[in-house]
């Protein structure tokens, strides 16, 4: 094998050749005579991956079905979000609804292994996925959310309660794993980033508008509310699941392959003379998916046993290790803040009641300013940088560089927090929030770039590389939540979030 210093020698030409992986030829560069005689240089998109002739690839789809597979999913993930934080900010008020009454640090264990089961559960969700379809495995666990959620609404005890939040982090799992890498099935690699961004804001979004309304159900209407109301939107995603989302685990190789075989070939892209915008165009399929075909339900991938064990050889890659931990430092960073943030606000000098929830405006506001700054520069990057390469290569780590300022927002905004959250005042508030928006606007980049280098990288195994990625997300938020209140309530905020800002500087080091 090549060393290190093999590695530096290589020529600007023979690493332009080379091709690792995830690198693709994206944009074809030709010059064109036009007819007052010059040469225009003209610059063809190149669809990647390479779409069969079947109909029943989900890159042949129609652009509507692509949308409400993209919808459909994005909503999976915001209930799930939903669900899992919307309890974050009615624990002040849970602490005298539920009977006999808990201790504050006792009544977070019902968020902490909510989490840590949302990412544990993928072990046997995505080895599932990858055997026997995605639809199946997201129709059992869509039904198995809604029927938690039916139980956390039924619950008369805190064991009980505990038990259904159990069930409900086992449901949640396939909205951080099998949804995305959906989402990546069904769209061309220059598309995925303003598709994962969309994804993104609505996963974030969920925590976000939980955060804002979980205090107010609970106060107003009793915290089973919380539960009744993910129930019906629940049931209302698998509905949508069962009759709009049509399998998009699909062998394209063997299609491929039998299509070269039969001869059947066709342009994948044009250029237009007339104008210098990049164009795309596709063979259209002969015949199109019916709505019986959408209904179908299952295929089988065989080597159940193989595919339970890829997630940890996802690990041999060092882009699974960077996007897990920058995921799980934000992701505990907000976890702990929507968890902690509201039993801060409840007590003097602020005593906010109810309205605690509020802290997650600026949250809000910060995921906001994320998406759009996600959804207009992720693609622009990939393909603007493919352009300028005479080779037209598209790298996956051409989106990298707009994690860099949500990187550095999100260390400072868990310090800022932090340290307004160690010197109360009237208005010390206002920094909690702001540093708050802070991480918001971070963790909009993870899940969009980061899962976006996954899915351009390793795009075979990317469900893979999610499973891990949540496992170690889920780790660490059930560990920051499990004993964060606690050691808060010794130490006070500013050690815990110093260290909590500390690490997530070092994991920003990686990329």
């Amino acid at each position: 094998m090549a060393g290190w210093g093999y590695a530096f020698k290589l020529t600007k030409q023979q690493v332009l050749d080379a091709e690792p992986p995830g690198t693709s030829r994206l944009v074809e560069h030709e010059l064109r005579r036009t007819q007052s005689g010059r040469d225009q240089g003209l610059d063809t998109i190149v669809l990647i991956p390479t779409p069969s002739q079947s109909p029943l690839d989900p890159l042949n789809w129609p652009v509507w079905r692509k949308y409400a597979v993209l919808l459909t999913m994005s909503l999976f993930s915001f209930l799930a979000s939903f669900a899992s934080a919307a309890i974050a900010p009615a624990l002040p008020l849970l602490q005298f609804q539920i009977l006999p009454p808990r201790p504050l640090n006792e009544l977070s264990h019902l968020v902490a292994v909510n989490v840590l089961l949302i990412g544990c559960s993928n072990i046997f969700w995505v080895p599932l996925s990858n055997t026997f379809g995605r639809r199946p495995i997201l129709i059992l666990s869509m039904l198995l959310s809604t029927l938690a959620c039916m139980w956390g609404g039924l619950a008369n005890s805190f064991g009980s309660l505990l038990a259904a939040r159990c069930v409900q982090g086992i449901g949640f799992g396939p909205a951080d794993t099998i949804a995305p890498d959906c989402v990546g099935d069904v769209f061309f690699v220059h598309e995925r980033g303003r598709a994962m961004a969309i994804y993104t804001i609505f996963l974030a979004g969920g925590s976000f508008i939980s955060g804002l309304t979980g205090s107010y159900i609970a106060g107003n209407l009793g915290y089973k509310y919380i539960f009744w109301i993910s129930m019906a939107l629940f049931a209302f995603n698998l509905v949508l699941e069962i009759f709009l989302v049509p399998e998009t685990l699909f062998d394209r190789q063997a299609h491929l392959a039998a299509d070269h075989n039969s001869g059947v070939s066709g342009d994948m892209s044009y250029n237009d003379e007339k104008s210098r915008a990049v164009t795309v165009e596709r063979t259209v399929p002969p015949g199109h998916i019916t709505f019986g075909q959408s209904l179908k339900t299952g295929v089988y991938r065989g080597n159940l046993l193989k595919h339970f064990m890829d997630p940890w050889r996802s690990l041999a890659f060092p882009g699974t290790w960077v996007v897990m931990l920058h995921y799980g430092g934000l992701l505990g960073g907000i976890v702990t803040i929507s968890t902690v943030g509201p039993i801060f606000l409840a007590m003097p000098p602020y005593l906010w009641g109810k309205n605690v929830g509020l802290l997650n405006v600026g949250a809000l506001v910060g995921g906001v300013l994320g998406f759009f700054f996600t959804y207009f520069l992720s693609d622009r990057l990939i393909t603007g940088g493919a352009k300028k390469e005479s080779h037209g290569l598209a790298e996956p780590e051409s989106r990298l560089p707009v994690m860099f300022p949500a990187l550095f927002l999100a260390t400072t905004g868990i310090w800022t927090f932090g340290f307004c959250a160690a010197h109360p005042s009237p208005h010390a508030w206002v920094g909690m929030v702001v540093g708050y928006g802070m991480v918001g606007f971070g963790i909009m980049q993870i899940p969009s770039i980061g899962f976006n280098y996954l899915l351009d990288s390793y795009h075979a195994i990317s469900a893979d590389c999610f499973v891990m990625t949540t496992i170690s997300r889920s780790v660490v938020s059930f560990a920051w939540t499990f004993f964060v209140a606690s050691w808060v309530g010794k130490a006070g905020p500013a050690l815990p979030f110093g260290v909590f800002g500390l690490l997530m500087a070092v994991f920003s080091l990686l990329v």
